[in-house]
């Protein structure tokens, strides 16, 4: 009789121990749009008959035991650590990762971007465990200079990236980070795109007729790298110009929010700005019909992997206002005004093409449609790829 097998997954802050509860009852996660991971992976487990042991990670340490599963909020260490202690936090939720799959007997061991720097699962492969490295955001940053500490630590990574058993990623761009990391010498790379229920966009209306005020969706957590200040400099640049009926809603939070919310003050330009803090599904499927463009000025320090608004955006007919630092734009560009990184006055150029000419948002609404069905394709899923792979 064959053993069992016994997995683990090292995921984010994904609240995994309610993802898991929804998942029982046939429900979606109601804080989330895409399908979460953590759903996929106790599908995967029930399909293959397999034990699983879910991590994810938390402000305080929760664990629930239930049948096949072990599921574990599991407390970040020096939570917002900084400089050096981040690397000693890093350092340290890998060895606590190392253990805790030793522990449960894993034959497979698969770890999202962040959990733990990458050179540290390495020493699973000595006990003959399996690693799947998950990666949701690029390697290294596209646009920017490794730092010296970026560069040890992608060399140290190296070997784990050639040695692994399969890797996933969520972008063409990863793929190629991973083919010149470890020049062309790598497990098989499967690519997985963030699904959707189809039903969650059905009835979002097309933008509204009534154009004044222009409404500007920023979606997501409101950080410096995330562009949120940049906002306020394209809300100056377009004040400048006398226009007060352009309107930036911002539904999320972040470390920036208060400094942004008093800068928007400070600056005079309240008018251009409402601020709307965490917005649940329900709350996100009116912004998003409401809004008239989404804009999503991720800044060239930022690691991004993806970015699920460019495709919410899409699923919702909406024209995106980007850059190629989102590596989300190469899957829908007929849909996207694209900019340079970094660019205010491309940014403010953008906004004021739609501004002025209300056929530029109904050119990219139409081609929306044509690029939809890729983020409704079950068989693109991290769920899918992940079950092929381990079959």
């Amino acid at each position: 009789m064959s053993k069992q097998l016994r997995i683990v997954y090292a995921i984010g802050t994904e609240d995994v121990i309610e993802a898991y509860r929804c998942w029982t009852k046939g429900s979606d996660v109601g804080s989330q749009v895409s399908m979460t991971f953590s759903s996929y992976f106790y599908s995967v487990c029930t399909a293959l008959d397999a034990f699983g042991y879910v991590i994810g990670l938390a402000r305080k340490t929760e664990v629930l035991k239930d049948g096949r599963f072990i599921i574990e909020r599991r407390r970040v260490l020096l939570y917002g650590a900084r400089g050096v202690f981040y690397h000693v936090k890093q350092i340290l939720q890998g060895i606590q990762l190392l253990i805790s799959a030793l522990r449960f007997g894993a034959d497979v061991v698969i770890a999202d971007s962040g959990t733990t720097y990458w050179f540290l699962l390495l020493p699973l492969s000595w006990f003959g465990v399996k690693v799947i490295p998950s990666l949701h955001c690029t390697l290294w940053r596209k646009y920017s200079k490794q730092t010296l500490g970026e560069k040890i630590i992608l060399y140290l990574s190296r070997s784990l990236f050639t040695r692994c058993h399969s890797i996933h990623a969520v972008s063409h761009d990863i793929t190629e980070q991973i083919a010149v990391l470890t020049q062309g010498i790598h497990p098989p790379v499967y690519e997985f795109l963030p699904v959707y229920n189809r039903s969650d966009f059905a009835d979002i209306p097309p933008p509204p007729k009534e154009r004044i005020p222009l409404r500007i969706l920023f979606a997501g957590r409101v950080e410096y790298d995330k562009g949120a200040f940049d906002l306020l400099q394209i809300a100056k640049r377009i004040a400048s110009m006398g226009i007060k009926d352009i309107v930036f809603d911002i539904c999320g939070d972040g470390a920036a929010l208060q400094p942004l919310q008093t800068s928007v003050k400070t600056e005079s330009v309240e008018d251009l700005f409402v601020f709307h803090g965490y917005c649940n599904k329900q709350q996100m499927h009116f912004m998003f019909g409401r809004s008239h463009a989404v804009i999503v000025p991720t800044r060239t320090d930022f690691i991004e992997g993806f970015n699920r608004v460019v495709a919410e955006s899409v699923l919702s007919g909406r024209l995106v206002i980007t850059s190629a630092v989102c590596p989300a734009t190469s899957y829908v560009r007929e849909a996207v005004i694209e900019v340079p990184p970094n660019d205010i006055e491309a940014y403010v150029a953008a906004i004021l093409q739609i501004y002025n000419d209300p056929t530029v948002c109904e050119q990219k609404r139409l081609a929306c449609f044509n690029l939809q069905e890729q983020f409704y394709d079950v068989s693109k899923s991290w769920g899918t790829v992940l079950e092929f792979s381990l079959n």
